[in-house]
């Protein structure tokens, strides 16, 4: 365990950047958050490479800025960029987003689910009631990515479409650190997530989901080569942080780098040739590379003994039942 943590903690200087990144010209990407931190940053890298890019958050003023900050960085790029405004905490905003996008794109090659939020004040609620850190780190992405499934089955089915080119990344976290035993703690008489009234405890949890809702939708696209993947973006400084205790915040300003580098953990997967069809529900970890799930939360990507749902199903099953109402 400490070996692991000390592999993400202090990881080798990134191998996949933006120095070796093919030409992205007539690729089209969403990614949530966009619009700061590492999100901006990985549009930034993207629009460079010729990609159109659909940054998805819940401020237009912030899209706004977001682009004319990255078209002033690169006027020569033949890239797009474009608003797609949604509100992860408020899933009946999702599928209007989803059909004006299907409006305007026939293909959708990358989705990435970077967007999201960690220990808001205590109580903090989504629109439908869900606690905050769940319903807008897993919730929303899953609806997203339901809402998004079709385009996303469509282009990878397109000629001349390399096998694993369309991906979906799901965006976790150090989960080695702070989750909860076996990374969700489930209630089976809900049939539900149980909080732990701890807020970091509790974004863990909602993180962990993120990696088991990546494992299972591997499984249901992995005959359309369409590849999932999570990741940990690493320590890095952003805007997530600014609910974090300002203690906390001190010493992560000091210790934690600059989000350009939690932009190459998510390119990696996003990009990278490396990350092949048969890496398909891999963790990705700081800067860039494959990492290991912990023991215990593995374990629950697996059915049990008697054939019982594994804990990744029965999170997936969950968003199913609590998003039905938004198709």
């Amino acid at each position: 365990m400490l070996n692991r943590n000390m592999n993400q903690l202090f990881p080798p200087k990134p191998a996949f950047t933006d120095q070796n990144l093919s030409d992205q010209a007539e690729r089209v990407f969403i990614i949530t958050g966009g619009a700061s931190g590492i999100g901006l940053e990985l549009c930034k890298i993207l629009y460079a490479a010729n990609a159109t890019i659909y940054i998805a958050t819940r401020s237009s003023e912030k899209i706004a800025t977001a682009i004319k900050t990255i078209k002033t960085l690169h006027p020569s790029s033949n890239g797009q960029l474009e608003p797609l405004i949604l509100d992860l905490a408020d899933l009946k905003t999702i599928k209007p987003a989803v059909e004006n996008f299907l409006t305007k794109e026939t293909r959708l090659d990358v989705l990435v689910h970077n967007a999201g939020v960690m220990m808001p004040p205590q109580g903090s609620k989504t629109a439908q009631g869900h606690e905050l850190q769940i319903g807008t780190n897993a919730l929303g992405p899953y609806l997203l990515t339901r809402c998004l499934g079709e385009r996303l089955q469509a282009t990878a089915r397109l000629e001349a479409m390399p096998r694993g080119s369309v991906r979906v990344v799901w965006v976790a976290s150090m989960i080695s650190l702070g989750a909860p035993k076996g990374g969700v703690i489930w209630d089976d008489a809900k049939g539900a997530p149980k909080l732990s009234g701890d807020s970091m405890s509790d974004y863990m949890q909602g993180k962990v989901g993120c990696i088991f809702l990546a494992d299972e939708f591997a499984r249901r696209v992995e005959a359309d080569g369409i590849i999932s993947t999570s990741v940990n973006p690493g320590l890095v400084k952003t805007e997530l942080q600014r609910h974090a205790p300002a203690a906390m915040r001190v010493l992560m300003g000091v210790v934690f780098k600059g989000p350009k580098y939690g932009a190459y953990s998510e390119l990696f997967a996003a990009c990278s040739p490396d990350v092949s069809a048969e890496k398909s529900g891999s963790y990705i970890i700081p800067w860039g590379r494959f990492g290991c799930i912990p023991e215990d939360i593995a374990e629950g990507m697996k059915p049990g003994s008697s054939g019982e749902k594994s804990l990744g199903k029965k999170f997936w099953d969950w968003c199913e039942r609590e998003t039905l109402s938004y198709p």
